[in-house]
């Protein structure tokens, strides 16, 4: 599909008949969806096709095997299109067109249908809130004091903080949503204010522009042929909005829109709680780290170190998968409960093991030995996976790296450590340039201990083949996937639940042996499908320390 950079694109005129990754016509709405496995793909740092130093879309085109391989069946890209990458391409210049250091459109478009032939759908990230402050729409409204794109505050108002002085004729300050370089869009304001007179309503012409030219982004890349969006900041757009009311609006309307033109396609959330979103209009969202004290418990109580971009506020928190058995698992379930709970039916939670803002799961303290056990629990429980590239053979966070593309936020929390480029091999760069030039993300040095896709290849007792069979095991059993009920048996070191009414599953996060007193029906007959460490008694069961087991009863 050709690129259009002016803005606009035709509009949808009819519903899709195939879902996009070659299903027939009649498929329940995102039926696809209920199945998935996700692994997210950081694409500066995944494979590199040119030898520039710098991930692109050949380079991933070329490494859809190792996905296939693995079983994933839905990748989501960070962002990719045009940017001055002041962070990391969550600063886009064109929605329309990619970034030429990834390669074309021309080239994207060949990468989805490469996956699609190997039943591999591609979701893009969607930057809905905010844009560079190179996009052309903010230096035309810089100049033009009637264009309403973004939130603009006149030259002689008491402004309040965090505004920026504008770079443009119109004088006055704007909005930003992060850095200075990403003003935010203007999505209204749910309470106006005549002494604040830029807050518009949500239904003033800027912000109606702003919400048409959502469905045209998202209608230039869907009729090329990707499967969705995962949405950045969805909660952020509308601002002053007390409960999310208006931003439920737009997203309500939105996902109207989109189930009469594009109905296999998926809205997944950075939202972080889906017991809002997914009412909202999404049809998934993720458990993230991001907040205060409390918020972000659920994913920051199973997998936080208290090291590598984990807030000073957050290392006193004991996580789950401590080898010293010092957590429970009791905030996560009971914040998947009360998500499941309001969510119903109507989607999903999403549960990655990191991402490219959080430390991954090997970090600090944490060794490879521990691993097996979180994958046992991730791949096992009734939200959906996301895994993060490199997560699979056990890729470690890299303290002390320095800043690149915004990536350091302030001093503990430096986002490069979980940025380094993907490990194929044991080769020095791994297949990134090594020219110093060319190092836009440095490659590692190999190192005796240093995990990489070649060696746990050709070693079948490696975590990557077992991450590989207990996604298998979660694709083939219903009772393993999201509909499978979850009862859990005993909330403690073993963590032990029973899916399905069938299954039974037992993670030891610690390093000392545990035992629980829990006898379901059918144990007794138990077979193991994946264990290392568990053994079903007659008084319960017993876990070696970082223990794992799968059964079918």
């Amino acid at each position: 599909m050709t690129s259009r950079s002016d803005g606009h694109s035709a509009a949808a005129t009819e519903p899709a008949t195939t879902d996009a990754a070659g299903g027939h016509a009649g498929v329940p709405a995102l039926s696809w969806l209920h199945d998935a496995v996700l692994y997210q793909i950081y694409p500066q740092s995944f494979a590199d096709s040119d030898g520039d130093g710098i991930g692109d879309f050949a380079g991933i085109t070329a490494r859809l095997d190792h996905l296939a391989w693995l079983g994933v069946n839905a990748v989501w890209l960070n962002p990719c299109f045009a940017s001055p990458f002041r962070d990391a391409g969550y600063d886009i210049s064109d929605y329309f067109t990619v970034a030429p250091r990834y390669g074309t459109n021309d080239d994207l478009a060949a990468l989805v249908d490469a996956a699609r032939r190997r039943g591999i759908r591609v979701l893009l990230d969607l930057v809905p809130g905010h844009t560079s402050h190179r996009h052309p729409w903010f230096r035309a409204s810089a100049d033009d004091p009637s264009d309403g794109r973004y939130v603009w505050a006149p030259e002689d108002a008491d402004v309040p903080a965090g505004y920026v002085p504008s770079p443009g004729r119109r004088g006055g300050f704007y909005l930003p949503n992060f850095f200075e370089s990403q003003p935010a869009l203007n999505f209204g304001f749910a309470r106006t204010d005549p002494a604040e007179p830029w807050r518009q309503p949500v239904d003033a012409e800027g912000p109606r522009a702003n919400r048409q030219a959502l469905r045209d982004v998202m209608d230039h890349w869907l009729r090329l042929g990707v499967s969705g969006f995962r949405v950045d900041m969805a909660a952020s757009l509308v601002k002053d909005d007390p409960g999310h009311a208006e931003t439920t609006r737009l997203w309500t309307g939105l996902r109207g829109w989109l189930e009469a033109a594009h109905p296999q396609a998926a809205l997944l959330a950075e939202w972080g709680d889906p017991a809002v979103s997914v009412p909202a209009g999404f049809h998934a969202d993720f458990f993230l780290q991001f907040g205060g004290e409390t918020d972000g418990l659920p994913m920051r109580s199973l997998w936080g170190t208290g090291q590598g971009t984990e807030h000073a506020h957050w290392a006193a928190l004991d996580c789950f998968f401590d080898a010293e058995g010092r957590g429970s698992p009791r905030p996560f379930t009971e914040a998947w409960r009360a998500a499941a709970g309001k969510i119903g039916e109507a989607g999903h939670t999403a549960l990655p093991t990191s991402n490219h803002d959080y430390s991954r799961l090997a970090c600090g303290p944490r060794t490879p030995e521990q691993l097996p056990a979180a994958f046992a629990f991730q791949l096992t429980w009734p939200s959906l996976p996301a895994i993060y590239y490199g997560d699979e053979i056990g890729m470690r966070y890299v303290p002390g790296l320095p800043d690149h593309e915004g990536s350091a936020l302030g001093p503990g929390y430096n986002r490069s450590g979980s940025r380094t480029p993907m490990q194929w091999d044991s080769s020095p760069g791994a297949g990134f340039s090594t020219a110093p030039e060319d190092r836009f993300y440095l490659p590692l040095d190999p190192g005796p201990d240093r995990p990489d896709v070649a060696s746990q290849r050709a070693d079948e007792t490696s975590l990557l083949h077992l991450v590989r069979r207990l996604i298998a095991l979660r694709t083939s059993t219903p009772a393993l996937g999201p509909a499978g009920a979850v009862e859990v048996l005993h909330e403690g070191y073993p963590f032990v639940y029973r899916r399905g009414g069938s299954h039974l599953v037992v993670v030891n996060p610690a390093r000392r042996a545990s035992t629980a007193p829990v006898r379901p029906p059918g144990q007794e007959r138990a077979r193991p499908l994946e264990a290392d460490g568990v053994t079903l008694t007659a008084d319960g069961v017993a876990a070696d320390g970082f223990g794992y087991g799968v059964f079918v009863l």
